[in-house]
């Protein structure tokens, strides 16, 4: 029988248009502008200048921490200047601008389609090798992978449990990753049990999946300990305490991390990351990005180098719609509106949703009537109706006490609401101005 997490939860529409779509590489863009800042901690630090030749897997900006993540460049060609863009957050950071020449990539990469299997790198190796190629969490929250893979002290992980659950509607990016390359995702897993040493792996994969749920089911059958875990339909199950729930019963408590449960918890599209780094000698210049809306003519999976403009995507999924109200990066219920269609595609862009000026407008705003919907559909077990009155009087002291800090930011709040209150927009600036307070508490 399927599984699911416990706690909250709800299920919007699925509005799959893309599944089953192949992945068609993308043309390689005139020129790329690749952010420094495409991980969660501190911004990459350049090491290339203006006027500097690069090829494609070249290292052009080192992690400066070790919550941190080395950046290669995408293409070949000549660094045009290092300046400032604006990013799927919406503010100017940092970056680097290189005009595309040719198509010349690092000797060092293996570029062949065989597949290779064996592994003879020890633990340490493999964490140093997915540092150096720059992998990060490819689901969204871009956390170095290299760091989710150093436990700290007095943590050991018992077993590896694959994201492959893709609950956000509209993304199809990581189903048909499975459907294409899950003999390479299933090396990848071995990669990574090798690095954490345990012999157990486990990967979810909701139900309205089945294509994939078959295909790596299959694949599956002679690599030892890995087992594909079917999960029920329900969102945000793709969130990393809500998926160590389902797949292992067991909770993350308050303000601990995911390793004090055991678990190790990877997105399916960071494994096959980890397989090419690992395998091929690939560092992180290339992704899936799904682009979909129901108003566009051909909603399509991509493979897109890292820095393409957004624009080039739209155009490769049929053109921007009319009637066009929003362009979302991600997915309906944790994507942010972009402000221009010139923001690049970084590490973590799984998706580019395009809404129609009807589905993009805000219902106007209601008297909460407390009913608790917003309660029951939280997923961490927080009030959300209080949180966001919280911020709006501004009593922090309140809104600590009543966790804000522990909101996944999920939207799953603000879409029960029958009151159309945006919950969400305060409860981040609620949470935010908490964490604030409590860092320079410890400071």
């Amino acid at each position: 029988m399927a599984r699911t997490f416990r706690i909250g939860g709800i299920h919007p529409h699925e509005n799959k248009l893309s599944a089953g779509q192949p992945i068609t590489p993308l043309p390689v863009p005139n020129q790329v502008v690749i952010p420094l800042g495409q991980h969660i901690g501190a911004p990459a630090q350049p090491i290339v200048n203006k006027g500097d030749v690069v090829k494609v897997g070249t290292l052009i900006a080192k992690a400066s921490g070790f919550v941190s993540a080395n950046i290669h460049s995408s293409v070949s060609g000549k660094v045009l200047k290092i300046d400032s863009v604006y990013d799927a957050s919406g503010y100017k950071k940092p970056a680097i601008f290189i005009n595309v020449a040719d198509d010349e990539w690092e000797e060092s990469i293996d570029r062949s389609s065989a597949i290779k299997r064996e592994c003879t790198l020890s633990s340490k190796e493999i964490v140093d090798k997915i540092a150096e190629m720059g992998i990060v969490g490819m689901g969204g929250a871009t956390f170095p992978t290299h760091v989710k893979l150093s436990p700290p002290p007095g943590e050991k992980a018992e077993v590896l449990i694959i994201n492959a659950v893709e609950c956000e509607p509209y993304l199809t990016s990581d189903d048909q990753l499975m459907r294409e390359h899950a003999e390479e995702i299933m090396i990848g897993c071995e990669i990574l049990m090798k690095a954490i040493n345990v012999n157990k792996t486990l990967i979810g994969i909701e139900v309205n999946k089945p294509e994939a749920i078959e295909i790596m089911r299959k694949v599956a059958q002679p690599f030892v300990g890995i087992t594909i875990v079917p999960l029920k339909k329900r969102y945000p199950q793709g969130g990393e305490k809500q998926l160590i729930d389902a797949v292992i019963r067991r909770q993350v408590r308050s303000g601990a991390l995911p390793i004090t449960t055991g678990a190790v918890v990877q997105n399916v599209g960071t494994v096959y990351a980890v397989y090419e780094a690992v395998q091929k000698n690939k560092p992180l210049i290339e992704r899936v990005v799904t682009v979909t809306g129901k108003k566009l003519s051909n909603p399509c999976n991509l493979l897109v180098r890292i820095g393409t403009p957004m624009s080039k995507l739209i155009d490769a999924a049929g053109g921007l719609p009319e009637d066009n109200g929003k362009v979302i990066g991600g997915g309906p219920m944790m994507g942010r509106a972009l402000v221009n269609t010139d923001v690049p595609v970084a590490k973590g862009s799984s998706g580019l949703l395009l809404l129609s000026q009807k589905e993009s407008e805000r219902k106007p705003m209601q008297d909460c009537i407390r009913c608790g919907k917003c309660v029951t559909a939280c997923p961490m077990g927080l009030n959300p109706a209080f949180l966001m009155r919280d911020t709006v009087f501004k009593d922090w002291d309140s809104c600590e006490k009543m966790h804000a800090f522990d909101c996944i930011e999920c939207g799953s709040c603000s879409y029960s609401c029958p009151a159309n209150r945006p919950l969400l927009d305060y409860i981040r600036i609620g949470k935010q101005t908490v964490m604030g307070i409590m860092r320079s508490r410890k400071s």
